[in-house]
């Protein structure tokens, strides 16, 4: 992957943090000297439960694009269960990388072009001791680790610097289970 100019998109529900997700790894990457860092999110009605999308663009220049990506490098799924309800791939450049929370085994998905990651978030944000749902920070750990975008602790700093007055160990916690026991290949 090009770490020059990356582009993520995130799927979501409301309510599961994958708006926070995209800010906390936006923020990481400016920190990290990325000159160029876009989030813009999407969203229909807002309520918990309904699907979100959102968009972040990473970039060592400026950048002057602030649509939605078409062509996403990455694609973040933070419930298996949108792969029915909406085409995740759509746009996603030939062996671009699927992070995906589920709690199904690796080889049970077969994305044919793409690469895969995935990892039972919802099991492992519950085992650090974050409520049933909450899934934004474990699934930093899993796009960290089939990705490589910026390195884990910059991106746990970034976890627990968000979070600092909301569990932020727990959080980063989290996110570090995920990066450990995330399953990714092609």
């Amino acid at each position: 992957m090009n770490k020059e100019f990356i582009e993520i998109r995130w799927h979501g529900r409301g309510g599961q943090g994958a708006i926070t997700a995209a800010k906390i790894v936006a923020e990481a990457a400016f920190t990290s000297g990325y000159a160029g860092v876009v989030m813009a999110p999407t969203f229909g009605t807002e309520r918990r439960g309904a699907p979100v999308m959102t968009s972040l663009k990473i970039s060592r220049e400026k950048i002057y694009d602030l649509s939605p990506i078409e062509t996403p490098d990455v694609v973040v799924v933070l419930d298996h269960l949108l792969l029915k309800e909406a085409d995740v791939t759509s746009g996603l450049k030939p062996g671009g990388i699927i992070i995906l929370n589920t709690p199904m085994a690796f080889e049970s998905y077969s994305f044919k072009d793409y690469q895969l990651a995935t990892a039972d978030i919802t099991a492992i944000s519950v085992e650090a001791g974050l409520p049933h749902g909450m899934v934004n920070t474990g699934i930093i750990g899993s796009l960290e680790k089939a990705a490589g975008l910026l390195g884990i602790d910059i991106l746990l700093k970034g976890i627990e610097e968000e979070f600092r007055t909301r569990k932020p160990e727990k959080n980063s916690m989290a996110a570090r289970i995920a990066y450990e026991r995330t399953v990714a290949g092609g």
